[in-house]
């Protein structure tokens, strides 16, 4: 998944420490592998609703939230940008979901599904069984022509920024699946019963091409959220006007200047395992850069006492101020991300893997940390796998980005002096953010000193993915964030890097065009032993940080954000990385 332009967060616990101790509380590597565990499958019993009550909860209020970014999309099938996919627990509903407990101990559970899921023939086969009085916010009961057809409608031209396992796995690797129904079901066509069977109106049996032991987990992803058959799904035009299954509804959405959520009177609490419907509804505004909300949650007064933000962390310079304010410092939440930010550099474009390095050693990793929030923001990276994925390898280091975390400017010159591009002109792209335009000032400045000729340009970070997603962005080098779907590298390396991948919308963003790699990932994923599996994708990830380097990884992020002092139920959610939105209520 992609990280909003924002630090972002896995905490499983509120931070209630501060008052001027000044005592170093951020997340550290234990926390980290604490997530990289396979997560369970739970039982048809673990699907029921309602989900268990928050202590000390109450209903009514509405809850007031600052976000920086506009939602640049409202389809379920083109959100995979976290602070969507955060966005997406409350108004939508797929198949499977993340149930969380008190102690953050998450479990796999059937949402509009009885379970977790029913597997046969060694994995190729998985059956799901539909809840009764499951509905869409119009009160059109939820069936399983709704669920093929949300799978079908993601073969179409015009969803590309969505996930892309489930129709790989039922219909071919990388972008091949779209010809198996290059027009979605809108023209009438679906895939045949062998691939995607629905015999009646309450089951839905799905037949991959090879055993799949993680059909759950990516079930569970937004991007399958359910989106009803008929009319109602306007194709391009879903991504404003959406159908919501969830326990809140749209009342209303202005791009790029807010939207305000209501309470789904279709939505049964007793088919739900995870969510809640404690307050009334949501009033979002847009464009709060980071310092904006963080002295209005900080000052605490009149309406912020209400408030939160879906992804926005705490300020990094306002940080201390934060942590040695007693009352700010309980009103809390923080935690370890999935999260590897890294700086693409576009293999078209940059094809001499020697200029690739020069970039990665002039990488001022420590500065960029710091302006992120330093120990509370994140940490160096030394590679493209996160410490929340499993078989990560502590240390990893092949750039040296740890021991020199800002940076070797000599050694990328003189790599560039090889290369014969002394003086080369790098355009470089970065989001009109605060601290991305910090960020930015500080990696023009190491790039000029190691013999790069820099030139910026500023992108509007709302629709930041969309342009750096595009195979023919007209950009040399751009910061993104990329973090395990679920906690294993099969859900970073093949959509990061698969060069069968490549197109608008795909996040293989580098472009790489290797054939090892594609090789290997098909290799690898028909190892059965979970455990040599993780090895081997160790194995092939090192090949692609040091024989290719498409990335210079630049630092693993953590979250820290602060909420009103009226806000009950915070809590880290390690599914969507961020405050868990189904828990909160209002204290009076």
């Amino acid at each position: 998944m992609i990280v909003a332009l924002a630090a972002g967060s896995l905490a499983l616990t509120g931070c209630s420490s501060g008052g001027g101790t000044g005592k170093d509380q951020s997340q550290t590597d234990k926390d980290a592998a604490a997530q990289s565990k396979t997560v369970a499958l739970g039982t048809a019993a673990d699907s029921t609703g309602p989900a268990a009550e928050v202590k000390g909860s109450r209903k009514g209020g509405t809850l007031r939230v600052y976000q920086r970014d506009s939602f640049n999309h409202l389809d379920p099938a083109q959100m995979y940008v976290s602070d969507l996919g955060t966005l997406s627990k409350l108004i939508f509903r797929g198949l499977t979901t993340y149930k969380q407990d008190d102690a953050g101990k998450k479990t796999v559970v059937g949402d509009l599904a009885t379970d977790a899921g029913q597997m046969s023939d060694g994995g190729k086969t998985w059956k799901y069984t539909l809840k009764d009085g499951i509905k869409f916010e119009d009160g059109k009961p939820i069936t399983s022509k709704d669920i093929r057809h949300t799978f079908e409608r993601m073969y179409a031209k015009f969803i590309t920024d969505g996930p892309t396992y489930m129709q790989s796995w039922l219909s071919g690797a990388g972008t091949s699946y779209r010809k198996a129904l290059p027009d979605g079901p809108y023209k009438g066509d679906h895939l045949p019963k062998t691939v995607l069977d629905t015999p009646d109106d309450k089951t839905v049996i799905f037949h991959f091409k090879k055993p799949q032991t993680q059909v759950p987990y990516a079930l569970a992803m937004a991007g399958y959220s359910a989106v009803p058959e008929g009319a109602k799904d306007t194709k391009e035009n879903y991504d404003v006007k959406p159908v919501c299954a969830g326990p809140y509804k749209f009342a209303s959405f202005k791009e790029g200047k807010g939207a305000k959520l209501v309470r789904n009177t279709n939505w049964d609490p007793k088919t739900d395992p995870a969510r809640h419907q404690y307050v009334d509804g949501f009033d979002i505004t847009f464009n709060h850069q980071f310092s904006d909300s963080t002295k209005r949650l900080l000052a605490d007064q009149g309406e912020a006492k209400n408030a939160i933000s879906f992804s926005n962390s705490v300020e990094p310079t306002q940080t201390k101020q934060v942590l040695d304010n007693a009352s700010a410092s309980k009103r809390l939440v923080q935690g370890y991300q999935p999260y590897v930010w890294q700086m693409n550099m576009n293999m078209d474009r940059i094809k001499d893997k020697k200029i690739r390095d020069a970039i990665t050693y002039a990488m001022p990793n420590a500065q960029i940390v710091r302006i992120n929030g330093g120990s509370y923001g994140g940490e160096v990276a030394g590679g493209l796998l996160a410490p929340t994925v499993a078989g990560y390898k502590k240390g990893y280091d092949p750039y040296g980005k740890l021991s020199h975390p800002n940076g070797e400017p000599e050694k990328a010159k003189k790599l560039l002096k090889e290369a014969g591009k002394t003086g080369m002109k790098l355009v470089y792209a970065y989001s009109n953010t605060e601290i991305r335009q910090k960020e930015a000032a500080v990696i023009e400045g190491a790039l000029n000193k190691a013999g790069f000729d820099v030139q910026k340009k500023e992108v509007d970070s709302s629709s930041w993915y969309q342009q750096m997603g595009k195979v023919k962005n007209g950009f040399d080098i751009y910061m993104t964030g990329w973090g395990q779907d679920w906690a294993d590298a099969s859900t970073v390396i093949p959509p990061s890097y698969d060069p069968r991948q490549i197109q608008d919308g795909a996040a293989n963003y580098s472009h790489i065009r290797d054939k090892h790699v594609s090789d290997e990932i098909d290799r690898i994923e028909k190892i059965t032993d979970i455990k040599k599996q993780t090895a081997e994708w160790q194995k092939l990830h090192q090949y692609i940080v040091e024989k290719v380097n498409p990335a210079a990884p630049v630092f693993y992020t953590k979250v820290l954000q602060l909420y009103g002092s009226n806000v009950g139920g915070a809590r880290y959610n390690s599914d969507t990385n961020y405050m868990d939105l189904n828990t909160l209520f209002l204290k009076k």
